[in-house]
C-alpha cells in the first residue's frame, strides 16, 4: 500500500468518527434553533465555554500521540503499555480541573458581558455537562492510543454508533414527551451525558476483550506515578494543550463577545461556528493521520520517509480545503436555512459563512503544521505565535472592529479579524515546518 493511500485511509476513518462527533453539535444547534431563539443563544455561549475547557485539556492528551506512535514504530510494546497507564494519572488531574471550570462559570460570564437573561440557562447547561467531562476525556485517551497505533477503526465505529443514541435523546429531552417535561437547552446537555458515558463504557470493554491490545499489557496493575513519564507528558502536553486552548478560545470567546449584540447575532454566530467546526474535522483528520505516520517512521529510524509522509499530508489537506471552502461559499444560504426557520437569522448566518470559507482555508494549513511540528517536539514556539496572532490580532482585532471607534456592529467583525490572523499564523507555521523538517 502506498504512503498516500495509508494516510488517506487513516484520515478517512478518523474523519468518519469526527463527523459523527460533530453531529452532536449540529444536532444540538438545529434542535435548540427549532425550540427557541433564546435556547440557541444560550447554547452558543454554553457550548463556547465547554469547548474551550474540553479542547484545551483534550489537547494535553492528544499531544501524546507522537510519543506512542514512535514507541509503536520502534516495537516498544511493554513501554507503550506503561506509558498509557501513567497517562491515567494525568487524565485524573485534567478531569478535576475541567469539572471545576464548568461548575463555576459565573466570573467568565460577567467579565465577557453575557446578558443576565442568558446566564442562568448557560450555568445550568454547563453544570450538567460537568458530568460528561470524565467519560469524554477518558474516551479521548482511548482514541489517541488507537490513532497512535494506526488502528482508528474501533474509535470510529463507536463514534458512529453514538450518534444513534445522541440524536433521539437530544430531541426527546429538549422538546419533552412520553411523560418528560421539555428541558430546553438543558436537554441537549443531558443527552450528551448519557451518550458519553455509554461510549466510554464500551471502549473500556473493548480494551479488556480485544486481542489486539494484549501485547501492550494495559491491564497490569498501574505503577506509581513516574517523575520521568510525567515530565515527558508535561513537556509535550502542556505547550500542546495551551496551544489548542489559545486557538480554540480565540474562536469560542467570539461567542461571548458577540452575545452583547443580541440574541439574533448570537444565533447567527452559532450557526457559523458550527459550520466552521464541522469543516475543521477534515484537516484535523488528515493532520492526525499524517503525524501518526511521520512519528512511526521517526521511531523506525527512517526520517526520509517521515518527511515524505508530511509532504503528502500537505497536498491532501490543501486540496480538500479548497474544495470545501468553495462548496461552503456557494451553498451558504441553503446551509443556513437548514439550521433555522427564522429568515432574519438565516440571512445573517449566510453572510458570516462567507468569512468562514476564508477562515477554513487558513485553518487547514495551520492545523497540519501544528501536528507535524509536534512530531519533531517543536511545541513552545507555536504557542507563542498563537498568543500573539490569534489573541492579539484575531480576538482583540475583532473586538476593536466591533466596539471601538467607528464600530462594525456585526459578528462579521470578529470573523474577518479571525480569518486574517489565522492566515498570518498559517504562513508562519509553514515556514517553521519547512525549516524543521529540512533540519
Amino acid at each position: 500500500m502506498t504512503e498516500l493511500r495509508t494516510i488517506a485511509r487513516h484520515a478517512g476513518t478518523v474523519l468518519a468518527g469526527q463527523l459523527a462527533v460533530m453531529a452532536f453539535g449540529v444536532t444540538d444547534t438545529i434542535v435548540a434553533g427549532r425550540y427557541a431563539g433564546e435556547a440557541l443563544a444560550a447554547l452558543s455561549v454554553g457550548s463556547a465555554i465547554f469547548i474551550s475547557v474540553y479542547v484545551a485539556l483534550m489537547g494535553v492528551v492528544q499531544a501524546l500521540l507522537p510519543v506512542w506512535a514512535e514507541m509503536h514504530g520502534s516495537g516498544q510494546q511493554a513501554a507503550l503499555g506503561r506509558s498509557v497507564r501513567q497517562a491515567l494519572y494525568l487524565c485524573g488531574a485534567l478531569i478535576a480541573l475541567g469539572c471545576a471550570a464548568l461548575l463555576h462559570p459565573g466570573p467568565l460570564l460577567r467579565w465577557s458581558g453575557v446578558p443576565a437573561a442568558l446566564q442562568g440557562d448557560v450555568a445550568r447547561y454547563l453544570s450538567i455537562l460537568a458530568l460528561a467531562f470524565a467519560p469524554a476525556l477518558l474516551f479521548r485517551l482511548y482514541a489517541t492510543l488507537n490513532q497512535a497505533l494506526g488502528k482508528p477503526q474501533l474509535v470510529t465505529w463507536l463514534q458512529l454508533g453514538s450518534v444513534a443514541v445522541k440524536v433521539p435523546l437530544s430531541i426527546w429531552f429538549t422538546f419533552g414527551g412520553l411523560g418528560l417535561a421539555p428541558q430546553g437547552v438543558a436537554g441537549c446537555a443531558w443527552a450528551t451525558v448519557a451518550d458519553n458515558l455509554a461510549v466510554a463504557l464500551v471502549a473500556l470493554w473493548l480494551l479488556r476483550r480485544q486481542p489486539f491490545y494484549a501485547p501492550y499489557r494495559l491491564w497490569r496493575r498501574p505503577e506509581r506515578p513516574s517523575r520521568a513519564a510525567m515530565g515527558q507528558f508535561l513537556r509535550l502536553g502542556v505547550p500542546g494543550g495551551l496551544s489548542v486552548m489559545v486557538e480554540v478560545t480565540a474562536f469560542t470567546l467570539m461567542a461571548l463577545f458577540i452575545a452583547r449584540q443580541g440574541t439574533m447575532a448570537s444565533a447567527a454566530h452559532q450557526i457559523a461556528s458550527n459550520a466552521a467546526a464541522v469543516l475543521y474535522m477534515v484537516p484535523l483528520s488528515i493532520a492526525i493521520a499524517t503525524s501518526a505516520r511521520a512519528s512511526f517512521w521517526l521511531g523506525s529510524g527512517e526520517p526520509v520517509r517521515a518527511r515524505h509522509a508530511v509532504a503528502l499530508g500537505f497536498r491532501l489537506s490543501a486540496l480538500m480545503a479548497l474544495a470545501f471552502a468553495a462548496l461552503l461559499f456557494i451553498a451558504r444560504r441553503a446551509i443556513a436555512d437548514v439550521y433555522t426557520s427564522q429568515p432574519a437569522v438565516a440571512a445573517a448566518a449566510a453572510g458570516l459563512l462567507s468569512w468562514v470559507a476564508l477562515y477554513h482555508l487558513a485553518d487547514a494549513v495551520q492545523t497540519l503544521c501544528v501536528f507535524v511540528l509536534r512530531c519533531w517536539r517543536v511545541t513552545a514556539l507555536p504557542l507563542a505565535v498563537y498568543c500573539v496572532l490569534l489573541w492579539g490580532i484575531g480576538l482583540r482585532g475583532g473586538f476593536v472592529l466591533a466596539y471601538g471607534g467607528p464600530a462594525w456592529q456585526s459578528p462579521s467583525a470578529f470573523w474577518a479579524a479571525a480569518a486574517a490572523a489565522l492566515a498570518l499564523t498559517a504562513m508562519v507555521f509553514t515556514a517553521m515546518v519547512a525549516h524543521t523538517v529540512r533540519r
